[in-house]
């Protein structure tokens, strides 16, 4: 880690000493994978007050955060010089504590949403003694985290972020994790000792799986059957390197995510932001609703984009994002 005149940019890794899941099971120097980047500013207690955490999607880790690059320069929203950016490697994913990295592959303990978003809270704690956020900002189901956080522990942030996301998961969500599961379960390979060529297949089909849900139905229709194989192939890539024991591990813990009737407990202002025709979460169902049982807060519907390139740029929401974020200056 290191400073630049205020700012600091640095990445690190933390160990627990233990971590307790809602299950009781506990497991020993348990490693946190985290980034830290931007200007803190402190209270009189030495704590940083303008952090904000940001909770990556899906198929992320903490380096996710950079994504956000053309939202964090100079009199952008997120600009490095108001805000300190806390960024974690989640809960059961590589290089934080995962079925993979300790070795214990399906003996693993099951984990909830609530154990990853306590994972995270105890790392805060313990690394910089905080029990308190700023902010907290994601998207895909790294808004699955922020509804968490939010719902379980009301107190302890000013402010949410979410795009495109949901508060449970159900109907189509759940029909292709139901599938993921029996994909990965119909090979007996999962439980063996050594990782086979068989099981590298496997994730390449669950990848190709998920590509069907990656971009929105427009940008689906505009692309030619060719177009898409290409873009298919560099996804399903990712697949070949992708742990299965981390992968079942993820999809397990999303399966029995719901926190629809919890929804009221949010007490952070918080902005929701959801593309009109994206097929994994559906603005009516899946934004609607939080936007009217979340007391302080606003739905922004848009049309996405139209290039596969700029899918997941979120430039379009900057006259938002400063109007939002205009009230939690410190």
């Amino acid at each position: 880690m290191f400073r630049n005149n205020d700012s600091i940019l640095g990445y690190g890794k933390h160990i627990l000493e233990e971590f307790e899941f809602e299950n009781g099971q506990v497991l020993k120097d348990v490693e946190v994978e985290y980034s830290i980047y931007g200007t803190p500013k402190y209270d009189e207690d030495g704590r940083i007050i303008n952090a904000i955490i940001y909770c990556h999607k899906y198929n992320g880790n903490y380096s996710s955060f950079l994504d956000e690059y053309h939202l964090t320069g100079k009199g952008e929203p997120f600009d490095e010089k108001e805000y300190c950016f806390i960024s974690i490697t989640t809960l059961g994913f590589p290089e934080s504590c995962s079925p993979s990295s300790t070795g214990l592959k399906h003996n693993f303990p099951s984990y909830t949403l609530k154990d990853r978003v306590n994972f995270k809270r105890q790392f805060l704690k313990e690394k910089f003694d905080m029990d308190k956020v700023h902010g907290i900002a994601g998207r895909g189901s790294g808004g699955y985290e922020i509804y968490t956080w939010a719902c379980e522990y009301p107190d302890e942030m000013d402010f949410l972020i979410i795009g495109n996301s949901s508060y449970k998961t159900n109907g189509y969500r759940y029909v292709i994790s139901k599938a993921i599961e029996s994909i990965i379960e119909s090979n007996d390979d999962f439980y063996n000792e050594m990782y086979s060529e068989n099981i590298s297949r496997i994730m390449v089909s669950i990848y190709r799986l998920l590509y069907s849900n990656y971009f929105t139905k427009q940008i689906f229709q505009k692309m030619s059957n060719d177009e898409i194989d290409v873009l298919m192939d560099d996804f399903v890539d990712e697949g070949l390197f992708t742990d299965i024991y981390d992968f079942k591990y993820r999809n397990d813990c999303v399966l029995n995510y719901n926190v629809e009737d919890k929804l009221e407990n949010i007490k952070a202002k918080a902005i929701i932001i959801s593309s009109t025709d994206d097929l994994y979460y559906s603005p009516e169902y899946d934004s609607v609703l939080p936007g009217k049982l979340i007391k302080n807060s606003k739905v922004i519907l848009v049309e996405s984009q139209k290039d596969p390139s700029g899918y997941e740029d979120y430039s379009p929401f900057i006259d938002d994002f400063h109007e939002f974020l205009k009230e939690f200056k410190q």
